[in-house]
């Protein structure tokens, strides 16, 4: 295959440094807000729903928002949501200078910053297969580099950044936060144009909506692709809740370790996007699928039972690794299977899946907190985690996965459905 050796556009090198700047500014986020919230109460509940109000817009809006994304411009709706969140990050800014700031305040900014997320997100998912051509190998060396370099912006660099930020006032990691989508509309809007489907102008947008979700749910590889990370974010947020307070009551850790903590995280996600590609083609994606999802759910029995904070922080990074592994794999092989014209709808309905299921996990963590132990959301999620092993194993084996890339690969266009029997199944909610 010539893929091997092809070279990435030099309009991906701008999109990638869209993504690593915004993905700074989302760290930065990541540390402060829940810290934030932490300054006004340390009611589990109250965490909980700040938490919880950013993933909001993924269950209210996600099959809509898909549907829209194929009807717009991607590009500019990419760097459009970006200047807006830019724009809108002033009134948190202005409410922290005038010491104002409140939980719900907390959380109509998490709600707001979670849907300009749901539309640039979906519009840079359905643009990457574009700007490639579609080409699977180089999907996933994309994906590899647009993970790592979230994973080490968001997650290594940012963390520490947003605590020592917020050190030096509270209105400071937002204004951080409004220039890193500022500096990222900026570049979006130099990146190339590309053909785009033509619109289903006959349709309606509940139709065309419907049609994107009726794909992923009778598609069995693609509901198994988007099971996988909604099981995983409802373990993964009832850690996360509740992970600031088990950080500083049970591990004693002050503001700047629990930003070290979460870099540990990212360092072992760093490490997992990196090898993603090794595991796939070593294990099969499928398989290697299968293989994160175990070592995550011991990763989190190992953090809920360390007794210190080295030991937390290196049960963190291999949790991360897992997570940054999944991350390059999933995405990269539905960008290869997906038609073009329904990329925006089955991208968004997937990750509505995962987004749905992390407001339960959030409000999980917080309620077995509140009721139990600070340990018990630990306990709990990595239950989750390996009880669904035996559920998505089969739906994205080996054997489905290369199945689905034959398919795929003849047509070689943008209307290719991802199996045949998908194809037929669907065929009725596509005319």
């Amino acid at each position: 295959m010539t893929s091997d050796v092809r070279e990435l556009p030099t309009g991906f090198g701008r999109l990638w440094t869209a993504q690593t700047v915004s993905s700074l500014g989302d760290g930065v986020m990541h540390a402060a807000l829940p810290l934030l919230a932490l300054t006004l109460t340390r009611d589990p509940m109250a965490l909980a729903v700040v938490t919880a109000a950013g993933t909001l817009p993924w269950l209210l809006f996600g099959v809509l928002g898909g549907a829209l994304v194929d009807r717009w411009d991607r590009r500019r709706t990419m760097w459009v949501t970006d200047a807006a969140r830019a724009v809108l990050l002033a009134i948190p800014a202005a409410a922290a200078a005038l010491d104002v700031l409140s939980i719900p305040l907390l959380a109509a900014v998490a709600f707001v910053l979670g849907l300009g997320g749901l539309f640039f997100d979906t519009a840079a998912t359905a643009y990457l297969p574009d700007l490639l051509g579609r080409d699977p190998a180089l999907l996933e060396r994309a994906n590899s580099r647009l993970r790592g370099a979230q994973t080490a912006a968001s997650g290594f660099a940012g963390p520490p950044a947003g605590s020592a930020l917020l050190a030096l006032g509270r209105a400071v990691p937002l204004h951080a936060d409004a220039v890193s989508f500022a500096l990222s509309a900026l570049l979006v809007r130099s990146l190339p144009a590309v053909p785009r489907p033509v619109p289903e102008v006959r349709e309606s947008l509940l139709r065309q909506a419907r049609a994107g979700a009726s794909y992923v749910f009778r598609d069995r590889l693609l509901l198994g692709l988007a099971l996988r990370p909604a099981v995983g974010n409802v373990a993964f947020l009832a850690v996360e809740t509740v992970l600031a307070l088990f950080a500083h009551d049970r591990l004693g850790i002050d503001t700047f370790g629990y930003g070290l903590l979460l870099t540990a995280e990212a360092t072992g996600g760093l490490l997992g996007a990196g090898i993603a590609s090794y595991l796939g083609r070593r294990l099969g994606t499928g398989t290697a699928l299968t293989c994160t999802t175990v070592v995550e759910g011991l990763a989190i029995l190992g953090l809920a039972a360390a007794p210190n904070p080295y030991v937390a922080g290196l049960a963190l990074a291999v949790c991360g690794a897992g997570m940054g592994t999944t991350m390059v794999l999933g995405p990269s092989l539905r960008q290869a299977i997906v038609p073009a014209h329904l990329m925006g709808r089955v991208a968004s309905t997937s990750r509505m899946l995962a987004m749905c299921a992390a407001p339960f996990g959030a409000f999980l963590g917080g309620w077995l907190a509140t009721t139990h132990d600070i340990r018990t959301p630990l306990y709990a999620a990595a239950a989750v985690l390996l009880a669904m092993t035996a559920v998505t194993a089969s739906m994205t084996s080996n054997r489905r996965v290369e199945g689905a890339l034959r398919a795929a690969a003849p047509a070689g266009g943008p209307d290719h459905p991802a199996s045949k029997d998908s194809a037929q199944e669907c065929a009725p909610d596509l005319l």
